[in-house]
């Protein structure tokens, strides 16, 4: 089991920040590898991946969700074992730093390979650097879920 923990700052007010990021559905936008997620109820995702030639299907489950605050998550189904966490901190109030912690449970050779080079880790960090262009770029959230789980 491998730990990542990863940060970014962006500018834009911590209710942008979070909003963004439960839009699920546009996380192909900045997430590289990530080809497809369908939100197929309030807690629950299904996402399609292809990472080093590698394609995976998986659910996911929101355990946690916080407006403004956090968004815990852990698979449920599918080829992909990971738990985690994002978290949101206001800064200013046009500033938030974005927190990503998980575990990932490397599955196979290739998983287990690109792991120990650390490929996780750098896409995570690429990723939060796609999302503050993406975000940052807009100004605004392309929607929004506020509901609490």
């Amino acid at each position: 089991m491998t730990q990542i923990e990863e940060s970014i700052e962006v500018a834009v007010p911590v209710t942008t920040a979070y909003n963004q990021w439960t839009q699920f559905e546009d996380f192909p936008q900045f997430m590289e590898g990530v080809e497809r997620i369908e939100q197929r109820g309030p807690t629950l995702t299904h996402w399609v991946t292809k990472t080093g030639g590698v394609r995976r299907e998986f659910d996911a489950v929101i355990t946690e969700q916080i407006p403004d605050e956090r968004v815990a998550w852990t698979t449920v189904a599918g080829e992909v074992r990971q738990a985690g966490v994002v978290t949101f901190h206001r800064l200013t109030p046009e500033r938030t730093k974005v927190m990503v912690q998980f575990d990932h449970d490397p599955d196979g050779v290739v998983d287990t390979v690109g792991d120990k080079l650390g490929f996780v880790r750098r896409q995570t960090k690429g990723d939060l650097e796609r999302f503050k262009s993406f975000i940052e770029s807009r100004g605004l959230e392309t929607g929004q879920w506020r509901g609490r789980v």
